[in-house]
């Protein structure tokens, strides 16, 4: 039998190990491994569906996704800088628009499309627990999450403190068949918790706008009106986070957005997003009328003061006229010279401011 295969593969074993010894003598060391900035929050290569092991450089995750059957990338960034972005965008051939977009903050939600790409823009809103309302409460706290959505890949680009997307990422990976949609699954997901997020700040501010109506239509209101438009400031700006998220929202329902197999689930979001607009409309109505019937309050005491202090200048007029009458001092003035005359003005300045008391009192004024 022969033999010589054996003897080649054995040769070819001892120079290889002679290679990496002779490696490590000369001083050679394997490339490092590259990490991610720190803007990057998580970084993943799914396969249909399934997340690939480790957290490797968003470049090299990319470039696996892209020869890979079924395969997508997702990369989380948080407030990542003018640098990070441009490295990001040269990677995933991002136009130089779409980069500067996702850059900035303050954007109102839309859709776009910038070639192959897809921009979704959501603004987040998350709730800012207080003991009381006061003039500078800050109740809802907001933030925008840009979502870039190539064949290949899916990009999350989160500014401000709310909206964090590590929970969307764990329960989007529960769910593999869902996942295997690709990139478009990734932005279901987010929009899937934001309109939740909607949802339950809404639920957070009904109670406060309870117990703000409760303070305002008590016997004793302690309510300022500052109080209440620091309020109604609060959820005009989250007002304005969720009421221009109809159109877009309608826009990923038409038969050029996602794959078709992902539309019920955009149109259940559709449908929660409804319900988060009617509240927050409801809401905006409730604070004005609040606002109103407060308005009309203070107009009411207002009107009760000056009622008032009329009534008490009219009782106070009445003893500035009689001590001023009988200070003249005429020479036939009537009691002028009478004993008891001190004592009788008196008399009848009490009666008089009695009398005027009374009136006023049955009358409503004091």
């Amino acid at each position: 039998m022969d033999q010589r295969p054996a003897r080649d593969r054995t040769g070819r074993g001892v120079r290889a190990l002679a290679r990496r010894l002779l490696g490590r003598v000369e001083g050679d060391s394997p490339t490092p491994r590259r990490s991610n900035p720190d803007a990057v929050v998580d970084c993943a290569v799914y396969v249909n569906g399934r997340r690939e092991p480790g957290q490797p450089h968003y470049a090299d995750a990319y470039g696996r996704a892209r020869h890979g059957r079924g395969a997508f990338v997702w990369l989380g960034l948080h407030d990542p800088g003018p640098a990070v972005l441009a490295a990001v965008g040269q990677t995933f051939g991002l136009d130089e628009l779409t980069v500067e977009q996702a850059l900035a903050d303050g954007h109102r939600p839309t859709v776009q499309r910038h070639g192959p790409v897809t921009l979704l823009v959501l603004r987040t809103a998350g709730y800012v627990e207080h003991d009381e309302l006061t003039d500078t409460s800050e109740v809802i706290d907001t933030g925008d999450v840009m979502v870039l959505l190539g064949d290949r890949f899916a990009i999350t680009v989160r500014h401000g403190a709310a909206g964090a997307l590590r929970s969307v990422r764990a329960d989007i990976e529960s769910r593999p068949t869902l996942l295997a949609a690709g990139p478009w699954a990734v932005a279901y997901a987010v929009c899937a918790r934001m309109v939740d997020s909607y949802l339950e700040v809404a639920g957070h501010v009904e109670r406060d706008l309870e117990r703000v109506e409760e303070a305002v239509f008590a016997r004793d209101r302690t309510t300022d009106i500052q109080h209440i438009y620091q309020l109604k400031r609060e959820v005009v700006e989250f007002k304005r986070a969720v009421l221009p998220l109809q159109a877009p929202m309608r826009t990923l329902l038409e038969p050029d957005g996602p794959p078709r197999a992902l539309h019920r689930w955009f149109v259940d979001v559709d449908g929660r997003l409804s319900r988060a607009v009617d509240r927050v409309a409801a809401y905006d109505d409730l604070l004005t009328s609040i606002v109103q019937s407060r308005l009309a309050q203070l107009a009411v005491e207002q009107n009760n003061d000056m009622r008032k202090i009329a009534a008490w200048a009219a009782i106070a007029a009445t003893q500035t006229g009689i001590a001023g009458i009988y200070g003249m001092n005429f020479n036939h003035m009537p009691e002028l010279a009478w004993r008891y005359g001190y004592a009788g003005a008196l008399t009848l300045m009490a009666a008089a401011a009695l009398f005027l008391y009374r009136l006023f009192r049955r009358s409503g004024w004091l």
